[in-house]
């Protein structure tokens, strides 16, 4: 594992895009090297895993414009500082409420150097809806299954190493109850990060008909929002008829939204900007 740091959106970097469309999110990225998303389906232990890697060094706040709580913190490995962002427990991305909205949005927009997506070891097939659909927008991601013990004391066996195979990115067993499989998971997530491991994650790629008509639009929604982060993902929702997307486009909004995210003169007011700094 390296610890090499390479250029990132910080406080500093007021040219960088994501740096521009996290402070519009309300995320104050300040003197950390990295910025985490944790998403995941609710009761499934996810804020047990952000209090387990931030302690006290965590806040909560809204997401700017929204009712929608935002809980955020930081922590250390490796010498890396990592801010950790706790995205609304969903079963979905499809934007179907403010929750899946803001957690969409920030995967999307925010461009979190890594996303780990948090699992209920006992009922893992209902959990990997909002995997698959996380592997849709972006290949930096780790699979966190968690409450490893209660799977134990079940009776079931979870094979991590399969299902990481299958999906085509880290998948690693934890406990955030006791703390066990996290230094793993943040080896993992820091080698994903640093390219030291290649995801290739699993895709639906759908009928031939399928196909065609994803490549024909992501060059028609590129041209409508050039620099957009992944049209690939925005065309496939097009085409399962998502009216939230449709109305993106047709109003301009996506490309607005690039558009902040592109200019490096930007300023935010005091309200959309976390207070203090960790």
């Amino acid at each position: 594992m390296t610890n090499t740091k390479t250029v990132l959106p910080t406080e500093h970097c007021e040219t960088c895009p994501a740096f521009t469309q996290l402070e519009q999110m309300g995320i104050k990225v300040g003197d950390f090297d990295r910025v985490i998303a944790l998403a995941g389906n609710p009761n499934t232990g996810k804020s047990t895993l952000f209090n387990a890697l931030t302690g006290l060094k965590q806040h909560t706040g809204n997401w700017p414009g929204k009712t929608v709580t935002r809980a955020e913190g930081g922590f250390e490995f490796n010498k890396m500082r990592y801010k950790l962002v706790d995205l609304p427990g969903t079963y979905s991305l499809l934007s179907a409420s403010q929750d899946e909205e803001v957690a969409r949005d920030f995967i999307l927009f925010g461009q979190p150097s890594c996303t780990i997506v948090v699992c209920d070891a006992t009922s893992l097939e209902r959990n990997l809806n909002l995997v698959l659909q996380v592997m849709e927008i972006t290949e930096h991601v780790v699979v966190a299954i968690n409450l490893m013990d209660e799977a134990k004391r079940k009776g079931l066996e979870v094979d991590a190493r399969s299902l990481s195979r299958d999906l085509g990115v880290p998948a690693i067993a934890i406990t955030a109850r006791t703390g066990d499989g996290i230094h793993t998971l943040l080896g993992a997530v820091a080698d994903v990060i640093e390219g030291n491991i290649v995801t290739k994650p699993l895709r639906v790629h759908g009928t031939p008909e399928f196909q065609k008509a994803v490549n024909e639009l992501v060059p028609m929604i590129e041209q409508m929002a050039p620099g957009i982060p992944n049209a690939r993902w925005l065309a496939i929702r097009l085409l399962d008829g998502d009216a939230r997307v449709q109305k993106a486009l047709s109003t301009g909004e996506l490309g607005d939204i690039v558009s902040r995210q592109q200019r490096a003169d930007v300023q935010f007011s005091g309200k959309m900007s976390v207070e203090g700094r960790q």
